[in-house]
């Protein structure tokens, strides 16, 4: 490499990391990438799910992110209350985690309070509903008791964060010890339908 205005060449050392959201071997047999340039880049192939299929990941990357965030703007927010939790979790993240970082800038950004809360989530994410948990019917047939809610919506933020005990306790606001009781009385890990 040869800086800007010298005529002397300086050695140095660099290593390539590229990410796409598209199938480049795919690509490259239609003719639609370069073969020279995929071989040079895909050394090491590495093949990440969509934030959708990675449910676990959603609040550890939004606490990461808050506290980013924080950092940078000077703000004071401790963290994602339990509620604004469980819309993250439901919510289905088209934009991956970009989606997901400008989300929590943006709350960050308004918060009033010392957590991030509902109100402070975009529109999309606030009013997005995923029926994973029945609450209510309008069919009194299907109203279950409260016991039956507290029961689907623990399991529900159990396989949300992959079994997670210590993520899940925070997001219920329960305690560790309380959250295994509950697990026990539902029945071994709570990930069990």
């Amino acid at each position: 490499m040869r800086p800007l205005g010298s005529d002397a060449e300086i050695a140095f050392d660099a290593r390539v990391i590229t990410a796409s959201n598209r199938d480049l071997a795919s690509a490259v047999e239609d003719g639609r990438f370069r073969e020279d340039l995929f071989f040079r880049i895909n050394v090491i192939h590495l093949e990440l799910p969509p934030l959708r299929a990675r449910a676990g990941d959603v609040l550890l990357l939004a606490q990461d992110f808050v506290r980013r965030v924080c950092a940078h703007s000077g703000k004071s927010v401790d963290g994602i209350s339990p509620q604004a939790a469980e819309r993250l979790l439901s919510y289905s993240w088209p934009g991956n985690v970009r989606e997901l970082q400008n989300c929590i800038e943006r709350a960050v950004t308004l918060a009033r309070y010392d957590q991030i809360i509902v109100d402070d989530l975009p529109e999309k994410v606030r009013s997005y509903r995923r029926s994973h948990v029945l609450v209510a019917s309008d069919d009194p047939s299907e109203l279950v008791p409260m016991e039956e809610v507290e029961r689907r919506y623990i399991l529900r933020v159990m396989e949300a964060v992959a079994g997670n005990k210590t993520l899940a306790a925070r997001i219920l606001g329960f305690d560790r010890k309380t959250l295994y009781r509950k697990l026990e009385r539902y029945g071994g890990d709570g990930l069990a339908p």
